[in-house]
């Protein structure tokens, strides 16, 4: 159990690295862009077009990061659901040893997953925020 308890610790204190926000920092797109000397958070967003209010917000950068952040709540709740099963099918096991080992598989796989998991929120969250710039929210230019 001892084991179990460094184990969730060191994960935390991991994730705790990468939840660390990068700063944004204002870029004047180059000549030839479509935004030419507007000053943005990442050249990357250099040739999109401006939005039109009309249409929909126009940050695609947002709608990928809401998608990922979906999958990887369903990603994350399944893995949760799958400890809890392991866990029920531990206390049931009544020191069956094909059962007992079934469970303790079920809940290791499981605290994988649910780490898998939140690695790849934190990554995904980080290498979006650094290619395109953080803009979590819409930008405007005046």
């Amino acid at each position: 159990m001892n084991k179990v308890k460094m184990l969730v610790m060191g994960v935390m204190m991991a994730m705790g690295a990468f939840m660390v926000g990068a700063p944004v920092f204002a870029t004047p797109c180059p000549s030839g862009t479509l935004r030419e000397g507007e000053d943005l958070p990442s050249v990357a967003q250099c040739n999109l077009p401006k939005e039109d209010k009309a249409t929909g917000d126009g940050n695609l950068f947002v709608t990928v990061q809401n998608i990922i952040n979906w999958v990887l709540a369903v990603l994350g709740l399944v893995a949760v659901i799958m400890i809890i099963v392991g866990g029920v099918t531990y206390m049931t096991s009544q020191g069956d040893p094909g059962k007992t080992k079934k469970a303790r598989d079920t809940i290791l796989y499981g605290i994988i997953g649910l780490v898998i998991a939140l690695l790849a929120y934190a990554i995904v969250n980080f290498v979006l925020a650094n290619v395109f710039g953080g803009s979590s929210t819409t930008t405007t230019s005046s």
